[in-house]
């Protein structure tokens, strides 16, 4: 699976790469008047340069052609060149819409455009894992194209929507993908010895790549944000997900026996990993289906909104989704190396937590009697 050490120079390049230009992309965004103003759903007080996305992309340009030199055995097959694409024209798309505003049924047709264009690389899911009580390899379902290329295309296109919903707070989008990318990291680079994960898989160097541009923007997007990332930004982060996913897992037809119980399906430990953007855009999708609106129309009931609903400052609502994505993140890596019984303390911190977390505010402005 590479050095480790290797992992780290490319995440810290990815980072101070996108550290750096982060600046120059604001500059820009000035220039042309990429600003992003208050108002309606808006979260922010001032006029905010937005395309910060471009500089995550050039980041994660950066590093990937430091990792062709370090990894060169990752880059005999053509899915990281597929996932460079996709990437690419995420981000196009991402420009367009965040120059000029594009509707909900282009910018979804042009994300499925991109995702499939990644399956031409050989960016595919090519097997789903099922419970079985014989014979391990009777439990493995081999996914032929027709089949696996739109199941390939879903995963992109939830996965780039799913970050995009929830980038509405100074920070969260690029600090919970940091921490879902740490977690996934963890996973595929240990796991990858057990077989589990394909040795000339891309998965950990897309994670640390993905790690090191989201820690490299975070310093000028976290509140009060000089810079957001806009939807430029968040579709790449959910693209970059998405190909560490599907890159990672199903791709064996001899897993462990003790990997079944956490993956019956490809995603469930990203899933898991970015349980509360998913969870987030479950909830809004069937809210909006129940109020008859579109699937794709904006409003202001997403869980950080609500956060700041019921008194938590904007900082302290990011930090408390922080924390929530870091012991879920930390929990589903543990159950995939441990098992259930020992990581159900985790769990059972993750709720009090929560609760403490949520309740907080309103325990402070009961009277006292």
């Amino acid at each position: 699976m590479g050095d480790l050490r290797s992992y780290v120079l490319v995440a810290v390049m990815a980072a101070g790469l996108t550290y750096c230009l982060t600046p120059l992309v604001r500059a820009l965004a000035l220039r042309v008047r990429a600003v992003d103003r208050p108002g309606g759903r808006k979260m922010h007080a001032i006029a905010t340069p937005t395309l910060g996305g471009l500089a995550l992309f050039f980041g994660f340009i950066g590093g990937l052609g430091l990792s062709s030199l370090l990894f060169p055995r990752l880059f005999v097959s053509s899915e990281a060149a597929g996932i460079a694409i996709g990437a690419s024209l995420m981000v196009g798309i991402g420009i367009v819409d965040d120059l000029r505003g594009l509707s909900a049924p282009v910018k979804l047709a042009g994300q499925i455009l991109a995702a499939t264009t990644m399956t031409f690389g050989g960016v595919q899911v090519l097997f789903f894992w099922l419970p079985t009580f014989g014979p391990l390899h009777e439990g493995v379902i081999s996914l032929a194209p027709e089949l696996g290329i739109p199941i390939t295309v879903l995963v992109v296109v939830v996965t780039v929507n799913a970050v995009n919903l929830v980038d509405g707070l100074d920070g969260l989008a690029a600090g919970l993908v940091a921490i879902g990318a740490m977690a996934y990291f963890v996973y595929s680079y240990r796991t990858g010895a057990s077989g589990l994960i394909a040795e000339d898989s891309p998965a950990p160097l897309l994670s640390a790549l993905l790690f090191g541009v989201c820690v490299g923007f975070l310093p000028h997007n976290f509140n009060p944000a000089r810079i957001f990332m806009g939807d430029t930004g968040s579709m790449l982060l959910g693209t970059l997900l998405a190909g560490a996913t599907i890159t990672g897992i199903g791709r064996t037809t001899q897993p462990q026996a003790g990997d079944q119980f956490a993956l019956l399906i490809p995603v469930a430990i990203p899933l898991l990993v970015l349980a509360l953007p998913f969870l987030d855009t479950l909830l809004a999708v069937g809210r909006r289906v129940r109020s008859g609106a579109g699937i794709m129309t904006a409003d202001k009931q997403h869980l950080h909104h609500r956060l700041l609903e019921i008194g938590h400052s904007h900082r302290r609502a990011v930090l408390i989704l922080y924390a929530w994505s870091a012991l879920l993140a930390g929990s589903v890596v543990a159950l995939s190396f441990t098992g259930p019984r020992r990581v159900l303390p985790f769990f059972l911190v993750v709720v009090v937590c929560g609760i403490v977390g949520l309740l907080s505010p309103r325990w402070r402005r009961r009277p006292v009697p």
